[in-house]
């Protein structure tokens, strides 16, 4: 079988995932792990984007765990469908790619997520209830290879720009803070565990930074703070 449909009676609770990716091995011990973890039920698997694009269709999950070398239809290609033929579905790309082209198509093609194979288990698990909670994420440790594909300034002046100053001065100590961790990719409930704040006044921190930097996610804020200076990683 190219899938396999698991256990469907869940609670409501419960964030429903889709895994599209042509390793077996690496695709049943993703649906093993996460299965472990309460709130999680992966409730489908594909080998190839085409499968999978089916099953996302008739299922309609919550999240969906994309690899990026998929045979046939990338997982580029894929994510960019899955926005159609499942608008609410959030696209978390799961993959041993580290180039920074690809994490910038990725966020372009739709993805809320960049996350790199090698992560933990219980880590993967926090980002796939924080992206089907509308939250974005990218992996620390790519998070800076994206910004080599912005353009650099022409002036490579040392001062920084008045506009980066203007964004430095808008935002509070505390906010500061926050957005520092923020781009290290850390969720709403790590940033909170970090400053020792209430998980509510850490995301009424990141409201607040979206909105100063005038920027409609965390990813786009993260992106916009390196590239500007306004911290550094």
């Amino acid at each position: 079988m190219s899938s396999q449909m698991v256990e469907k009676n869940l609670k409501s609770k419960d964030v429903r995932v889709i895994i599209v990716e042509d390793y077996k091995l690496t695709r049943v011990g993703l649906r093993y792990a996460l299965n472990e973890i309460e709130n999680i039920n992966v409730i489908a698997e594909a080998q190839n984007a085409e499968l999978g694009l089916e099953l996302i269709k008739k299922e309609q999950p919550d999240v969906v765990l994309m690899d990026l070398g998929l045979p046939g239809i990338n997982g580029l290609e894929a994510t960019a469908k899955v926005k159609t033929i499942s608008p609410n579905t959030k696209v978390i790309i799961l993959t041993s790619h580290d180039r920074e082209e690809e994490v910038v198509a990725s966020l372009g093609s739709g993805a809320s997520g960049y996350c790199l194979k090698d992560i933990d288990p219980i880590t993967l698990s926090g980002v796939i209830k924080n992206v089907a909670k509308g939250a974005c994420w990218i992996d620390s440790n790519v998070a800076h290879l994206a910004l080599k594909f912005f353009p650099k300034p022409e002036n490579t002046e040392i001062m920084p720009s008045a506009h980066t100053m203007e964004a430095k001065t808008r935002l509070t100590e505390r906010e500061n803070e926050v957005l520092k961790l923020l781009v290290q990719g850390k969720s709403n409930t790590q940033i909170a565990q970090e400053l020792i704040v209430s998980v509510h006044t850490a995301k009424a921190h990141v409201c607040s930074i979206l909105q100063k930097l005038c920027v409609d996610d965390r990813v786009q804020a993260a992106v916009k703070a390196i590239k500007e200076g306004i911290v550094s990683v």
